[in-house]
C-alpha cells in the first residue's frame, strides 16, 4: 500500500574529514586503521588510511582531524617504516600543529621494558606542537580488540558533536567498496585447524636448548601465504597448570562464567583456550591487590616502586598469587573477570608456498625455566613440544607481513642476518629464490651458541651451499672459542664484502631478538657503511635511510 505522507527532511549529522595513519611493525595497526575508517565512511565521514612511512610532518600539519594507531617494538623503538617520520617530527624545525585535533591509540607489549613507548612519544609531540588532543591516548596490550573498540566508540560519538553537516540519506548511501581481493575464510577469528605432519628436533640432545621444526598441513583450507609471512597460532594452556589453579581456588572446572563477546562457558574451557593465566600485568595485580586488600602488592603499585613491581611479575604467574594469598578469588565469575585474554602467538614462516606446496612451516625455540621453585614453560612452545603430536590438529592462520618481501626482481643480491629462530623466514626465502630459479646472490649470517648442537638446518644450508643458492654462509657460534663471536661481529670481519654487494644492490634482511641483536646488527651495519663507504657518522645514517627509503633495509624483529 502506498503511503500519501510527504516525504521528511533529512537529517543533518556530523561529518569530518579524517586521516587515519598507521605506523606498523606486524599489521596489526594497518588492520585497526582500516576497520576504523570503514566505520567512519558508516557514519559519513572521510576517512582516508594511509602509512607514517613516506608521510611529511608537513602533511600532518595541514590535517584538521588524525587519529593514529602506532605500533611500539624492541625498546621503545618505533616501527622501522614510521622512524623518518618520527624523526623529522622531532627536528626543531618541525611544523607548528595548531590547526590539527588528533588521538592516539598505542599498541605494544607490557612484557617489555618500555611499553607503548612510541604512542606515547608521539603524543606528546604534537601536543608540544600545538595540536590538540580529541582524546587522551589509549594504550592496548598485546589483545587489542577491547581497547580498541572503546577508543573507537568514544572518538565516534566525540567526532558527532561537532563538525560539518551532510544528509542522514548520504550516510545511508554509502556502500561498503568491494574487496580488491577475495578473503580466506580463515583468519584470526576462525582459525583453521590445520594437521601436524611433521615434527622434528633441529638442536642435538647435549644442547641447553630445544628448537623443533613443525610442519603443517594447509589441506581442506583456502589459506595462502608469501615467504615473509606470520603463522598464527591459537594457543592452549597446559593442562596440568589449569588443574592447579582451579584447586587453588576451590573449583571443579563445571561452573559457569561470561566472557566479553564469548558468552556462557565453563571456566575449565575458559581457562584452557581464553584466559592468559602465565603472565602477570601490573592491572592483573592490581585488580588481586584489591580483591583480597593485600597490603604487599599494593606497596608495589605505587609508582616510586614501578621497579619492584616489574621484578616481582617477571617470572610469576597467576598460581604465584593464589598460592601466595589463599582465600582471595571467591568465585570463578572473579576469577576470569581478573585475567586478560590469551593472545595468539605468531610464528615466522621457514617455508616457501612454492617449495612446499599446501604446507606451512615454524621454527619453535621451546622455553623453559624454573622460577620461585615451579618449572615453567612458553604457553605455545611447550604446546608443541609436549601436547602435541603427528596427525593431531591445532587452529591456525595467516598473518601477512607485507613490509618483509623478498625483492621483485629476482636478480637483486640479498643479505640476510638471522641467529637463532631469526632463520626462519630465510629458509623460507632461500627456498622461494630456488623454487623460482632467482639469479640473484644469497648471503645468510646465521649465529647460535655451538656449531655441534645448536646448528639450524645445517644440512639444507650445506646442500644450498654445495648447489649454489646460497652463495655465502657465514656463522658465529659464540661459544665455540674462549671469546664470544656474534653475527655482528661476522659483519664487521666482512665489511668490505658488505658494502660492496650494498653497491651492487644488495637489499638487507633482519630476523631475531629487537632489543639487542637487532640493534646491535644496526650499530655494525652503520660501521660497516662508516669505514668501507669513506662516510662519517652522519653520511652513513644517511645511506642507511636511503636503504629504508628504497625498501632495502627490512627488519623483522620482536
Amino acid at each position: 500500500m502506498w503511503s500519501s505522507a510527504p516525504p521528511q527532511p533529512a537529517t543533518a549529522v556530523a561529518s569530518r574529514d579524517v586521516a587515519v595513519l598507521y605506523a606498523s611493525q606486524t599489521g596489526t595497526s594497518e588492520r585497526l586503521a582500516k576497520k576504523i575508517a570503514k566505520e567512519l565512511k558508516l557514519k559519513g565521514h572521510t576517512a582516508r588510511v594511509a602509512s607514517l612511512e613516506g608521510y611529511a610532518p608537513a602533511a600532518l600539519a595541514q590535517e584538521e582531524c588524525a587519529l593514529i594507531l602506532a605500533s611500539t617494538y624492541g625498546e621503545g623503538d618505533p616501527p622501522d617504516a614510521a622512524r623518518p617520520f618520527f624523526d623529522r617530527l622531532c627536528d626543531p624545525a618541525a611544523p607548528r600543529m595548531e590547526k590539527l585535533s588528533y588521538s592516539v591509540l598505542a599498541l605494544g607489549d607490557k612484557h617489555y621494558e618500555h611499553f607503548c613507548k612510541f604512542g606515547m612519544d608521539l603524543d606528546e609531540r604534537l601536543a608540544a606542537l600545538g595540536a590538540s588532543r580529541l582524546a587522551a591516548p589509549v594504550t592496548c596490550d598485546v589483545e587489542v580488540d577491547e581497547p580498541f573498540e572503546a577508543w573507537k566508540t568514544d572518538l565516534l560519538a566525540r567526532l558527532a558533536e561537532s563538525g560539518f553537516t551532510i544528509d542522514a540519506a548520504a550516510v545511508n548511501a554509502v556502500k561498503e567498496p568491494a574487496p580488491a581481493a577475495a578473503a580466506s575464510i580463515y583468519h584470526r577469528d576462525n582459525p583453521f585447524q590445520a594437521e601436524l605432519v611433521e615434527k622434528r628436533v633441529l638442536t642435538q640432545d647435549v644442547s641447553s636448548k630445544l628448537t623443533m621444526h613443525m610442519g603443517f598441513s594447509l589441506a581442506g583450507s583456502d589459506l595462502s601465504y608469501d615467504a615473509g609471512d606470520a603463522l598464527g597460532v591459537i594457543a592452549k594452556n597446559d593442562p596440568a597448570l589449569v588443574a592447579e589453579i582451579l584447586e587453588s581456588v576451590g573449583l571443579s572446572g563445571a561452573e559457569i562464567v561470561e566472557l566479553p563477546k564469548l558468552g556462557a562457558r565453563l571456566i575449565l574451557d575458559a581457562l584452557s583456550h581464553d584466559l592468559q593465566v602465565t603472565r602477570l600485568s601490573r592491572k592483573l595485580v592490581e585488580g588481586f591487590a584489591k580483591a583480597g586488600n593485600v597490603s604487599v602488592l599494593q606497596g608495589l603499585l605505587v609508582p616510586e616502586q614501578q621497579t619492584h613491581l616489574d621484578k616481582y611479575i617477571y617470572d610469576r604467574g597467576l598460581i604465584d598469587l593464589l598460592t601466595e594469598y589463599p582465600g582471595v578469588i571467591a568465585s570463578a565469575q572473579q576469577l576470569a573477570e581478573l585475567l586478560p585474554k590469551l593472545a595468539p602467538r605468531l610464528y615466522s614462516i621457514s617455508s616457501s608456498p612454492k617449495a612446499h606446496a599446501g604446507e606451512v612451516h615454524a621454527t619453535v625455540a621451546v622455553v623453559r625455566y624454573r622460577s620461585h621453585n615451579r618449572e615453567r614453560g612458553g604457553v605455545c612452545s611447550t604446546m608443541f613440544a609436549d601436547r602435541t603430536e603427528i596427525g593431531g590438529r591445532l587452529p591456525v592462520y595467516i598473518q601477512q607481513n607485507k613490509k618483509f618481501r623478498l625483492p621483485a626482481d629476482t636478480d637483486a643480491p640479498v643479505i640476510m642476518i638471522g641467529p637463532g629462530t631469526g632463520i626462519a623466514p630465510f629458509r623460507g626465502f632461500l627456498h622461494e629464490r630456488c623454487a623460482v630459479g632467482a639469479k640473484g646472490r644469497n648471503w645468510l649470517f646465521f649465529g647460535e651458541r655451538s656449531a655441534a648442537t645448536d646448528f639450524l638446518y645445517r644440512e639444507e644450508l650445506e646442500r644450498m651451499s654445495a648447489c649454489g643458492v646460497l652463495t655465502r654462509l657465514d656463522t658465529a657460534f659464540s661459544r665455540d672459542q674462549a671469546h664470544k663471536i656474534y653475527v655482528q661481529d661476522r659483519m664487521i670481519e666482512f665489511g668490505a664484502e658488505m658494502y660492496a654487494w650494498l653497491e651492487q644492490g644488495a637489499s638487507v634482511y633482519v630476523c631475531g631478538d629487537a632489543s639487542r641483536m637487532a640493534k646491535d646488527v644496526d650499530l655494525a651495519l652503520h660501521a660497516v657503511i662508516e669505514r668501507h663507504g669513506g662516510r662519517d657518522e652522519e653520511g652513513a645514517k644517511e645511506y642507511v635511510q636511503e636503504l629504508h627509503d628504497g625498501k632495502r633495509y627490512h627488519r623483522d624483529v620482536y
